[in-house]
């Protein structure tokens, strides 16, 4: 099932409706760096909201595909983890590294302008 990837302005959304397989992810992760090259986004929104549930691939893959979308230039934030999920994930002792997380899209919106404002 492919994620919808949707632009807004310089940034890229990706909504996650339901829970994806690993090649799902795998897709997601080569889709959002295509489009981020192709619409040289500066930064990425993923959103997990719908998700109730998270393994350690899909952590893995969330967080190495905002690494290297990193090195490319755009600022990867994840918005929308559950709270059951989060807490799951910390009692499994699973994290996104440095990965930015916000609580949904709004916040995660308003992290992405304050990085691009000038200091």
């Amino acid at each position: 099932m492919r994620v919808p990837i949707l632009k807004q302005g310089d940034y890229l959304i990706a909504s996650i409706q339901a829970a994806l397989t690993d090649a799902d992810l795998v897709q997601l992760r080569d889709d959002l760096a295509n489009m981020a090259v192709r619409n040289r986004a500066r930064g990425i929104i993923v959103d997990v909201t719908a998700l109730d549930i998270m393994d350690s691939f899909a952590l893995r893959t969330l967080r190495s595909t905002a690494h290297m979308l990193l090195m490319r230039g755009a600022s990867t934030i994840i918005v929308g983890i559950q709270p059951e999920v989060a807490f799951a994930m910390v009692q499994l002792g699973l994290n996104l590294g440095d990965t930015m997380t916000a609580m949904d899209l709004a916040e995660g919106l308003a992290l992405l302008n304050r990085r691009r404002e000038p200091r």
